[in-house]
């Protein structure tokens, strides 16, 4: 029998779900057609590479190594398919995009906004994400680049720095006639009330570390997990939030006012996966970013 394509996704499909029958119904073939396959797979490569005996089909040793394999063959050809179809001259072309999730509040509006102005045949899937998914996603080469932070990544992720996130007390109770506002001692904090992101995202955990640092027991009277409801919540109300200050500059009616000690500042960074396949999609993508930061003038924007 000759392998063909279909019988590593067949196997694959099995060891994901466990069960024949759950595979089958995902593959859209009939449960007898993929045993078949299955078996017809094991008799080519010499070995069996599902152990059947239990209540869930699981992957022997050899299906182990066979599947390891089998998952590296088909994101390669996926990557070879993708170079031969990519056009270089970017009429046309598909990005996938994976950011954290405050950046969708600021970053992503702006940087979609210039890839349609300059590439306009560029389609975009943007998913948010923790950066841990994000990372995996990478390396599985289920997205082409991501949007996170610095720090310790995964091997074979490569990071380029866009700029420095600051974050600082935010209110809408500031007139801009009255000028910068003074910073504020994180102490005061315990005086007014707060709306903040939920503990799912990793800026809350920041600003908690930060405040718990120093011995503040914030009031707390909104939590959301939403950006767009905090920046509404603090445009309408005496309520202050904290949240990055780039937010800030598409919010006039939004003030951010710094803190003492200030929150640590944030490195934001464009990722990767190494030595992968770059689409033009990708590099046209990570000019017009480096671009855009420079000029809305984030903090150590970076060439």
């Amino acid at each position: 029998m000759a392998l063909e394509l279909r019988h590593l996704r067949y196997l694959l499909a099995v060891a994901e779900h466990g069960s024949f029958t759950r595979a089958a119904e995902e593959l859209r073939i009939s449960q007898p057609t993929l045993s078949q396959q299955v078996r017809q797979l094991e008799r080519t490569v010499g070995v069996q590479l599902l152990d059947r005996t239990g209540r869930s089909m699981r992957l022997t040793d050899a299906g182990e190594t066979y599947a390891r394999h089998a998952r590296r063959a088909l994101r390669d050809l996926a990557a070879a398919q993708r170079a031969v179809q990519d056009v270089q001259d970017l009429t046309r072309g598909h990005l996938r995009l994976a950011v954290t999730p405050t950046f969708t509040a600021y970053l992503v509006g702006p940087l979609v906004a210039e890839l349609h102005a300059h590439h306009p045949g560029i389609t975009l899937d943007v998913r948010e994400m923790t950066q841990d998914r994000i990372e995996s996603a990478l390396l599985a080469d289920d997205v082409d680049l991501g949007i996170a932070f610095a720090g310790a990544h995964l091997p074979g992720i490569t990071a380029a720095t866009l700029f420095t996130e600051t974050l600082s007390l935010v209110t809408g109770a500031h007139r801009p006639e009255d000028g910068p506002p003074a910073p504020l001692p994180v102490q005061s904090l315990m005086d007014h009330q707060l709306a903040l992101l939920s503990g799912d995202f990793a800026t809350r955990g920041h600003i908690d570390a930060h405040l718990a640092a120093h011995g503040v027991r914030p009031r707390i009277a909104v939590e959301a997990n939403s950006i767009q409801a905090l920046v509404e919540i603090v445009r309408r109300t005496t309520i202050v939030t904290v949240l990055p200050d780039a937010i800030t500059h598409d919010h006039p009616r939004l003030t951010p006012v710094p803190l003492e000690p200030a929150l640590p500042a944030r490195t934001v960074t464009l990722l990767r996966r190494g030595g992968g396949y770059e689409s033009a999609a990708a590099r046209a993508f990570t000019r017009l970013t480096h671009a855009l930061v420079r000029a809305r003038g984030y903090a150590d924007a970076r060439p």
